[in-house]
């Protein structure tokens, strides 16, 4: 699905002489190449404070912490997601509250967060999936207008722009109170083991969230809050400071990607390709069709014998897994979730790709389709 062989032998030279030096330096922990990658992500998406972590799931978790939450409080969030998003929920003894999604662009339907509303409701967590941003400026109404907090979850979007209707532009991650990202190597901004950072503006909530990524220290061996050890190491943040200059020119190549994608599977019956909502930059992480009238499963199995990686991003919806069977969300009624659910499927996609690789890929969904029809 993602080609990071290809990728690390176009940044080679620099990312060996990185690493090289972060071991002469014996610094890996906290050490400069971390607080200046810290700086320099400020100054790509323009927010006052980036928190690095040790992984995305960390990163929400921390979020959701610094928020001072109570035992019972509840998070609308969506069931279309992986299932970290909801897994930090739960561990914290928070509620998790199910709503529907988009059925173009995947993300969070507004709408639905402001019926699911209650006088427990302290939290919203949209997920921008795909690379696709959810409706932020929708997102923000609601939740102004009901005093509730925003943690975008944007493993998937890094990059991404979003246009606010007065015409201001901002980054993805940057518009609710918190943002928090996964540098999970597949992703379209990827480290060489797990890495993840927090995002925000608001000046209280960056010092707690600095304190619990170091055990709730305000300095060393004073410990204010109840934290956790959760810290980007230095040889991770030497490989993003590498590839953090380049994050526009991946994200322009995988946007070509899906040029072609679409183009090709224009006017194929049965394939549904991608939506971009006008209000963002599309950023693909991943490039996903839905299939109506297709079998998705076969296909899958078909794509596979003829060595094309396919994937189902996801086979079971959060509300639906057994570890919340606690919260009785199966009875949860989500139409467009269950619908997108049976019908999704994603096509390789990243920077790497050359023509032959999309043609036979192509060539292969359109084989299968013409042997079924």
């Amino acid at each position: 699905m993602v080609d990071l062989t290809s990728q690390y032998q176009g940044i080679k030279p620099a990312v060996d002489s990185a690493i090289t030096s972060i071991l002469e330096s014996a610094q890996f922990i906290n050490g400069p190449a971390v607080k200046t990658f810290q700086s320099e992500m400020e100054d790509y998406l323009g927010v006052k404070h980036v928190i690095p972590c040790a992984n995305g799931t960390d990163a929400l978790q921390i979020a959701l912490m610094a928020l001072e939450l109570k035992p019972g409080d509840e998070v609308i969030t969506t069931s279309f997601t992986f299932i970290a998003t909801i897994e930090v929920i739960a561990l914290l003894g928070l509620k998790p509250i199910f709503v529907d999604v988009d059925k173009d662009t995947f993300c969070i339907n507004p709408s639905e967060i402001e019926k699911a509303i209650t006088p427990k409701t302290k939290v919203i967590v949209p997920v921008h999936l795909y690379g696709q941003a959810a409706n932020m400026g929708e997102i923000m109404k609601v939740a102004n207008a009901n005093g509730l907090f925003v943690i975008e979850d944007n493993a998937q979007a890094i990059g991404s722009d979003y246009n606010h209707a007065d015409g201001s532009k901002r980054k993805v991650g940057t518009i609710g109170h918190i943002g928090t990202t996964s540098f999970f190597p597949s992703k379209n901004l990827g480290c060489y083991g797990d890495g993840g950072a927090i995002f925000t503006n608001d000046e209280g909530l960056a010092s707690k969230m600095r304190m619990i990524v170091n055990h709730g220290q305000s300095k060393r061996y004073y410990h204010d809050l109840v934290g956790v050890n959760s810290r980007l190491d230095s040889i991770q943040a030497a490989v993003l400071r590498i590839k953090l200059p380049k994050l526009d020119g991946y994200i322009n190549a995988r946007r070509k990607v899906a040029d072609h994608y679409d183009n090709f599977f224009a006017d194929i019956p049965g394939i549904r390709t991608p939506v971009r909502g006008d209000e963002s930059r599309h950023v693909f992480h991943q490039y996903t069709l839905t299939l109506e009238g297709v079998d998705r499963n076969e296909l899958n199995q078909f794509l596979a014998k003829k060595d094309v990686p396919s994937m189902i991003y996801y086979p079971v919806p959060a509300h639906k897994q057994k570890m919340f069977e606690v919260f009785g969300s199966a009875e949860t009624e989500l139409p467009v979730t269950d619908w997108l659910t049976h019908r999704v499927l994603s096509l390789p996609i990243h920077t790497e790709m050359e023509q032959d690789q999309l043609d036979h890929i192509c060539s292969s969904v359109e084989e299968y389709l013409k042997v079924k029809g």
